[in-house]
C-alpha cells in the first residue's frame, strides 16, 4: 500500500505509465490529448502533477469513468494516431470496395495505352484535346478505343469517371511513364549487381539545339554474356568536361553506383572527352585509375577514311560536287521528281535489255565482285560495332585489316593511297598496341590457348590493384598452373573462339568457381569498351522529340527514350509492379 504495484499495468493496459524517477504514476492518452481543464476527471492528476496515492486505487478506475469520460475520448484519439489508416487523407476520402474497384479499371486503361504509344514512338498530346474535338490525340483516342472494345472499361473511364479522377491528364501519363522507366533502370542496375562496368558516354543536339548525353553501361550479368544497357539521356548546358562530370556523378548517385565501380571509358575523339589533362577520361581516371580509357574502334576506322578523303583532290572535289548537287535537288521538289524519274527511265532500260533473271543474276555478281577490299572493310566495320564484341577480337580485326592493306601495297595499289592510308591508320590505331591490350591477348582460347602467358596474365592483375589484392594476386598466381592445364584437357573448351565464349563455357561448367580470381580478371577484361556504336544508336531514338513536339520535357523525353531503346526490358514491366510504383509516388486521391 505504500508503493506502485506492477499488477495495474495489466488491470490498465493501454494507458497507464510510471515514472521510476518520480514514483509517480501518469496517464499516456490524457497526457497527449488534455484540454488543460484543471481537474477534470482526474487529466490534471494523471497528465501533469502524476498520482501517487498508492494506499487508493480507486482513483485509477474513476479516472477511467464512463464509455464518453475524457480519458475515453483520449485513449479514442490515440488509437486514431497510432493506425495510418484512419489518418485525414484517408479518412477524408473513404471508398468502399467498388470504388477501389472501378479506379483499377481506369488506372489499368491509362498504363495500357501509355505502353502501347511509347513502344511505338509515338505522340501522346492533340492539339485540341477538348470533348468537342474530332481528334483529341493519341491517348485520349485509344483510351475511347480500348472503352469501345471492353463494356467493363466504358462503364468507369472518360464521362463515365468522375471528374476529378478520370486518370488520363498529361501528370498522369507522365507518372506512369516515370514508372516504367524506373522499373527498367532497377533491373539493369540488378543486372550489374554492384559489380564493376565500362562507361561509354557521347553527346549530341536534338532538334531544338539542346546538348544531350547518353549514358551506356558495359557490363558482365550472372551468366558470362556481355551486354550494353541505355541508362539515361541527360540534358547538359554546356559541354565543358567538369560540367560532363558532375552530371554523371548526379546519375550515379541517384542509382546507387560508384565512379570506383568502372573499369573502363570508352568515348569519340572530341578533346573534351578524351583529353589527357581536362577531358572527361582525365577527371575520372583522377578518381578510379582503373578506368582505362580506349577510343572508340570503329570512330578510329572512320576517322582513316575521312583523313585519307581529305588528303586526295580528287575526292575531295567529288564530294563538294555531291554535297552541292543535294543542295540543289533537295531546293525544289520538281527537281526531286526529276531525277527520280531519270533513275527510273535508266533502270528500266537496263532491265529491258536483258530478261530479268540475268539481270539479278548480273546485280548479284557485281555485289560479291564489288572489290574484295572493300567488302573486308566494310566487314571489319560492321564486326566492331557489334554490342557482344571484345577487346581481343576487336584487335585481331585491326591486325587482319592493317595486313590486308601491306598487301594491297604489294600488290602495286595506287602509291598515293600506298603511303597515305597506312600512315594514318597506324597514328589512328597507336593505343591497341599499349601493355594493357598487349597483355589481354595472353587470355585468348583460341588454338588451344596458345597465347597463353603466366606472367602477362599477372601482370594484367596488376594492372586493376582494386579487384586485386595483394592476397588475391597471390591467390591468382597459384590458380594459373592448375587453370591452363585443366581447361586444355577439357574438350569442352577446344574450339573457343573469344573471351566471352570462355565466360559462357566456364559458367555453364562451374569452373568459375573452382578459379575464382582467373574468371574475376576475364570479366573485368570482358568490359573494356570497343566502340560507341550502341552510344550513337541511342540518339535515334531522340527523334520522337519534333518540331510539333517542342513542350516536351527534359525528363520526359528521358523517360521516353529509355523505355523505347530498351523495348526487352520495357516489355517485361507488368501492369501490378507499375501501379504500386505509381501509388507510392505521391498521396494519391484513392489509396489501393
Amino acid at each position: 500500500m505504500r508503493r506502485f504495484n506492477p499488477d495495474w499495468f495489466d488491470l490498465y493496459s493501454g494507458w497507464l505509465e510510471y515514472s521510476v524517477k518520480k514514483d509517480k504514476a501518469y496517464c499516456l492518452g490524457c497526457y497527449l490529448f488534455r484540454d488543460y481543464l484543471e481537474n477534470k476527471s482526474g487529466s490534471d492528476t494523471f497528465a501533469t502533477k502524476g498520482f501517487d496515492t498508492w494506499k487508493n486505487p480507486q482513483s485509477l478506475r474513476e479516472h477511467v469513468g464512463l464509455v464518453n469520460s475524457f480519458h475515453n475520448n483520449a485513449l479514442k484519439r490515440a488509437d486514431c494516431l497510432m493506425r495510418q489508416g484512419q489518418s485525414i487523407v484517408h479518412a477524408f476520402y473513404k471508398q468502399d470496395d467498388i470504388v477501389k474497384g472501378e479506379y483499377r479499371i481506369r488506372l489499368n486503361a491509362s498504363i495500357d495505352c501509355c505502353r502501347y504509344l511509347v513502344r511505338q514512338g509515338l505522340t501522346f498530346r492533340g492539339h485540341d484535346e477538348s470533348v468537342d474535338s474530332a481528334n483529341r490525340g493519341n491517348f485520349l483516342e485509344l483510351v475511347k478505343y480500348t472503352a469501345g472494345q471492353n463494356e467493363v472499361v466504358s462503364k468507369v473511364v472518360l464521362e463515365n469517371a468522375p471528374k476529378n479522377n478520370q486518370m488520363v491528364c498529361p501528370k498522369i501519363q507522365r507518372d506512369i511513364v516515370h514508372c516504367f522507366v524506373e522499373e527498367v533502370i532497377r533491373s539493369i542496375i540488378q543486372e550489374v549487381d554492384h559489380d564493376v562496368f565500362c562507361l561509354m558516354v557521347d553527346e549530341s543536339a536534338d532538334i531544338f539545339d539542346k546538348e544531350q548525353m547518353v549514358v551506356v553501361f558495359r557490363f558482365v550479368d550472372k551468366h558470362a554474356t556481355v551486354k550494353e544497357r541505355f541508362i539515361g539521356l541527360i540534358h547538359v548546358k554546356e559541354t565543358f568536361s567538369a560540367f560532363l562530370k558532375c552530371a554523371i556523378d548526379s546519375l550515379f548517385a541517384k542509382h546507387g553506383l560508384s565512379i570506383k565501380q568502372i573499369r573502363g571509358q570508352d568515348y569519340d575523339g572530341a578533346s573534351n572527352m578524351k583529353g589527357e589533362f581536362n577531358g572527361l577520361r582525365y577527371l575520372i581516371l583522377r578518381e578510379n585509375s582503373s578506368a582505362y580509357y580506349i577510343h572508340c574502334f570503329a570512330h578510329q576506322l572512320q576517322l582513316v577514311v575521312v583523313a585519307v578523303a581529305k588528303k586526295h583532290f580528287e575526292i575531295g572535289d567529288f564530294f563538294d560536287m555531291i554535297s552541292v548537287l543535294i543542295n540543289v535537288v533537295e531546293a525544289s521538289c520538281k527537281r526531286k521528281d526529276r531525277v527520280r524519274d531519270e533513275f527510273r527511265k535508266k533502270l528500266e532500260e537496263g532491265i529491258n535489255q536483258v530478261d530479268l533473271f540475268s539481270f539479278i543474276i548480273k546485280m548479284l555478281e557485281w555485289i560479291e565482285d564489288d572489290g574484295t577490299d572493300s567488302t573486308k572493310r566494310r566487314q571489319a566495320n560492321v564486326a566492331l560495332q557489334r554490342k557482344d564484341q571484345d577487346i581481343l577480337n576487336a584487335m585481331s580485326l585491326v591486325k587482319s585489316t592493317k595486313q590486308h592493306l601491306f598487301n594491297l601495297r604489294d600488290d602495286g595499289w595506287d602509291s598515293f593511297l600506298n603511303e597515305v592510308f597506312l600512315l594514318e591508320y597506324n597514328d589512328c590505331f597507336d593505343e591497341v598496341n599499349t601493355e594493357l591490350l598487349g597483355c589481354v591477348a595472353s587470355l585468348s582460347p583460341t588454338d588451344l590457348f596458345r597465347e597463353f602467358d603466366q606472367l602477362k596474365v599477372m601482370r594484367l592483375a596488376e594492372f586493376y590493384p582494386q579487384d586485386f589484392t595483394r592476397v588475391d594476386w597471390r591467390s591468382l598466381e597459384h590458380q594459373l598452373g592448375l587453370y591452363i592445364d585443366n581447361i586444355r584437357e577439357d574438350d569442352r573448351f577446344a574450339n573457343l573462339k573469344s573471351l566471352g565464349d570462355l565466360a559462357r563455357v566456364m559458367i555453364e561448367t562451374r569452373k568459375h568457381l573452382s578459379h575464382p580470381q582467373v574468371y574475376r580478371l576475364l570479366k573485368v577484361v570482358l568490359t573494356l569498351p570497343i566502340a560507341t556504336a550502341t552510344v550513337e544508336r541511342c540518339f535515334s531514338a531522340t527523334v520522337v522529340k519534333t518540331t510539333l513536339r517542342n513542350r516536351i520535357s527534359d525528363q520526359f523525353l528521358n523517360d521516353y527514350v529509355v523505355c523505347l531503346v530498351k523495348r526487352e526490358l520495357f516489355d517485361t514491366v507488368i501492369n501490378k509492379v507499375v501501379i504500386k510504383r505509381f501509388q507510392s509516388m505521391e498521396n494519391r486521391m484513392i489509396a489501393l
